[in-house]
């Protein structure tokens, strides 16, 4: 069972939570892993758009902080996307992370995207998985000498829920593990809710869909998997048999995560922040609130830090997350990271009073 401390919200700012973050991490050591001159990846989201609920430049400062008074070296961090946007290139992605407020002058780390310019540069990191013998991972991510994953608290439309391990596994792999993830899913169009937009064939990255007399159509053999023909779709006419694929989507998330995991392990903590709290993940453009806020987890086990938010999501909610964002098994990628050996799933919440 591991320990998983708990920052309330209780209606503070993002400021006083950073504060009270700060003094959490100060109080408990729970930095003691990096050590003087440890180059230390700073993972996070930078979000597609202002009005999404991604971890603010405040939390991000607090922690470069802390690490910078050990004498080490924080860089903030991210990965390439694979569908078209802000985020697929390491130049536009940078860009857009300055325009988000993640500058220098609001964070005091430098952004090094861990994957590279084109999101092709990784390691292969060997794992003990039952889909996957090795994985691939953006480099800097395994190169560095420690591991800070901050995490902001969504539902997802594919993993059911996006937290540390899908941070790990998704955020933190290269373009070709990206591809991998996601290949399992596949969407197809309803023709009678299609009203030939087109905006599914604008966004698909891989030139799988195409616009007919009759609607749009997606070809199965080039389609990638992303989700973005959902994501930019307003009139339900994608359709995924989320009964068919959640399952291995989210051992699959796992297992790259595993490689995250295995790579910094003994070197690593993970912070989740459970405010903006929203339907989609901070890749959408659009923010749908589903929960009042809750606060900050902290632990050095990335299943157990899930499994706490995901239990107090459930009962600030008074539902099951299933019943306000999507309706997918969200718990089996806590569960068979768990098993794994990634953490435990059980855990002991410290709840960390602020003075």
């Amino acid at each position: 069972m591991s320990d998983v401390y708990f920052i309330k919200a209780a209606g503070l700012s993002d400021e006083s939570l950073a504060s009270g973050l700060k003094s959490l991490i100060d109080s408990e050591n729970l930095f003691s892993f990096i050590e003087e001159k440890d180059m230390v990846a700073v993972k996070s989201h930078f979000g597609e758009t202002p009005l999404s609920g991604y971890p603010r430049p405040v939390f991000l400062k607090t922690i470069g902080g802390i690490i910078k008074a050990k004498n080490a070296l924080p860089f903030l961090t991210e990965t390439s996307t694979l569908y078209k946007g802000n985020r697929n290139n390491a130049v536009i992605h940078t860009e857009h992370a300055l325009r988000q407020g993640f500058g220098y002058e609001n964070t005091e780390m430098p952004i090094i995207m861990a994957d590279g310019l084109l999101g092709d540069e990784e390691l292969e990191v060997r794992i003990d998985g039952r889909i996957f013998s090795s994985v691939n991972i953006a480099s800097l991510i395994v190169k560095a000498q420690a591991f800070v994953c901050v995490s902001h608290f969504t539902g997802h439309m594919m993993a059911g829920f996006g937290a540390a391990i899908k941070n790990m596994g998704m955020g933190c792999a290269s373009r070709k593990g990206k591809l991998v993830q996601h290949s399992t899913v596949k969407p197809s169009i309803n023709r009678e809710a299609c009203v030939r937009c087109g905006e599914c064939v604008i966004w698909c990255p891989a030139g799988a869909v195409v616009m007919t007399p009759q609607g749009s159509s997606i070809d199965p053999h080039q389609c990638i998997g992303c989700g973005e023909c959902l994501a930019v779709c307003r009139f339900d006419a994608v359709e995924f048999s989320w009964d068919a694929t959640f399952e291995n989507l989210q051992k699959r998330i796992a297992e790259h995560a595993l490689g995250v995991y295995k790579s910094t392990a003994g070197k690593g903590i993970y912070i989740n922040i459970l405010t903006r709290i929203s339907k989609d993940c901070d890749c959408m453009p659009t923010y749908e609130n589903i929960c009042p806020d809750i606060g900050l987890l902290v632990s050095r086990d990335p299943v157990a830090v899930d499994s706490a938010s995901l239990d107090l999501v459930e009962k600030a909610s008074l539902r099951s997350l299933r019943d306000i964002a999507y309706d997918i098994p969200c718990r089996f990628q806590v569960d068979y990271a768990a098993e794994l050996g990634m953490g435990s799933a059980k855990y002991r919440l410290v709840n960390f009073q602020l003075s």
